[in-house]
């Protein structure tokens, strides 16, 4: 009479560990080989991860830290990066068009001539990062922080920039028109002989900056606070000053 199997029922949280355990220790190499796009959680601090295509991966919560992602083929577009951490990465020149790196850790992180257009920047923080002749054209960058980042000849058009961080930041002759900055943090930020035109600066924090020589025809400053602000040689025809608190402290009308 042949025997019956014997049936050994573990607890669920116990049986759920056990089935996991080898998918988590086998989603790096495989991620790397080329035959996973789902890498969420992985740590790939210090990898060399240059010319790879990661194309639509799935890297939420992924530990990037002082990553190699440099390199004209690095394609990283439309990758779900949410939450990760790429403080220090080097993506000089990688494609990350359309990624979603929203609420992601990229201080320091070296994105000169990068492609991110449309990229979803919600909330990640970038100070200090390297943003110089980087394409965010049409990216979110609402709630991000980008107070000590570098933006020399940064493409901005059509960003949405709502609530975001730039005290102090530098944003000499840059084209900024049209862009969306209400209720942004913009603290003593350079705005000289920047384009604003049309630009939406309604409720912003604008103490203390400076905009010489800025072109601000048709730019929405309602409710801004100007306090202290260098207005010297700006043109403003058109722009709304409406409940704003100008230069001299006091609110216009």
């Amino acid at each position: 009479m042949p025997r019956r199997a014997r049936v050994v029922l573990l607890p669920l949280g116990v049986a759920a560990m056990l089935s996991a355990a080898p998918l988590l220790a086998g989603d790096v190499e495989p991620f790397l080989a080329g035959t996973s796009r789902n890498c969420s959680e992985c740590d790939l601090t210090g990898r060399d991860l240059r010319e790879r295509d990661f194309k639509r991966a799935k890297l939420d919560g992924a530990k990037l830290r002082d990553a190699d992602l440099s390199g004209v083929r690095a394609d990283l577009s439309s990758a779900k990066l949410r939450d990760a951490n790429l403080n220090l990465v080097d993506a000089k020149w990688a494609d990350l068009s359309g990624a979603d790196l929203s609420d992601a850790l990229l201080f320091e992180g070296d994105f000169a001539s990068a492609n991110l257009p449309r990229a979803n920047l919600t909330g990640a923080r970038l100070g200090r990062a390297r943003l110089n002749q980087t394409n965010l054209e049409g990216a979110t960058l609402a709630r991000a922080d980008l107070r000590g980042a570098r933006l020399a000849g940064a493409r901005l058009k059509g960003a949405d920039m709502r609530a975001v961080k730039l005290d102090g930041q530098n944003l000499r002759g840059m084209d900024l028109a049209g862009i969306d900055f209400r209720m942004g943090d913009m603290v003593e930020a350079d705005f000289t002989g920047a384009d604003l035109r049309g630009a939406n600066l309604a409720g912003a924090d604008l103490f203390g900056a400076r905009f010489n020589a800025a072109d601000l025809r048709g730019a929405n400053l309602e409710g801004a606070n100007l306090s202290n602000a260098i207005l010297t040689d700006a043109r403003i025809e058109g722009a709304n000053f409406e409940a704003a608190i100008m230069p001299d402290g006091k609110r216009a009308e």
